[in-house]
Formats: structure tokens, sequence, C-alpha cells
């Protein structure tokens, strides 16, 4: 009976096993593409990316929207405050998103407002 608790072959490389090469490649021994050194290979995140990828998903928004206009043609009447007109009702819900955006920026350009002048006041009180 042996003592070694993991078997007769613990210790002992695979039969086949070529352990890796500890030298320097030789530039004729792997392909061209592989010259590039490795952290050139990566793709880093631009801002150009970024703005491509936005008018991408853009675009496609614009083109549902305009699906969704074309489908949705039928005309109806609306009325605001005694005001009355007639749009094609795909063009009123968007008219109505629009306008709810709108809202939603200006609150949110108010609350940027607030955030910018407590930031100045606090650097103001920090550097004197």
């Amino acid at each position: 009976m042996s003592t070694d608790p993991y078997g007769p072959s613990a210790g002992r490389e695979p039969q086949g096993y070529d352990p890796p090469n500890p030298g320097p490649p030789v530039p004729g021994d792997y392909p061209v593409a592989d010259r590039t050194p490795p952290d050139l290979k990566k793709v880093h995140f631009t801002r150009a990316a970024a703005l491509w990828t936005s008018v991408i998903v853009g675009l496609l928004i614009l083109i549902v929207l305009l699906i969704f206009i074309a489908q949705n043609t039928e005309s109806t009447t609306l009325e605001f405050f005694g005001w009355q007109w007639n749009l094609p009702l795909g063009v009123a819900i968007l008219l109505a998103a629009v306008c709810g955006g709108l809202i939603a920026s200006l609150a949110g350009a108010a609350r940027l407002f607030q955030l910018r002048r407590a930031a100045k006041k606090n650097y103001r009180a920090a550097m004197r």
C-alpha cells in the first residue's frame, strides 16, 4: 500500500506533456497578425463610438415612430381650453409624447441648475 494520499502518479507530469518554451518567441515562429502587442488588440470605448451608437439607436426609434404614424392616420379632434383642431391620431400621440419629454427635460434642467448652484456655494466655502 502506498503512503501517498493522491496515488502513485501524483506529482508527475502526464505522458505526452510538453512544458511551454520559457524563451521569447522567434519572429518567424508566429503569424504576422499576432505581432501586435496585446494592449493594442483591445477595442477601447471612445466618444465617437458612443455618438455613432446613439445615432443608430435614434434612427431606429425614428423608423418605429414613422411606422406608428403611418399606421394611425385616422383624424381625431383635439380640444384644449376652447381651442379645437383636427390631427391624425399618430401625430397627436407623438405630439403628446414630445410635450411630456419637454416637461421632463425642464424639470431635469431645473434640478441640474440647483445642484450646480449648491456645488459652487460649497466650493466657495471650501476655498475660504
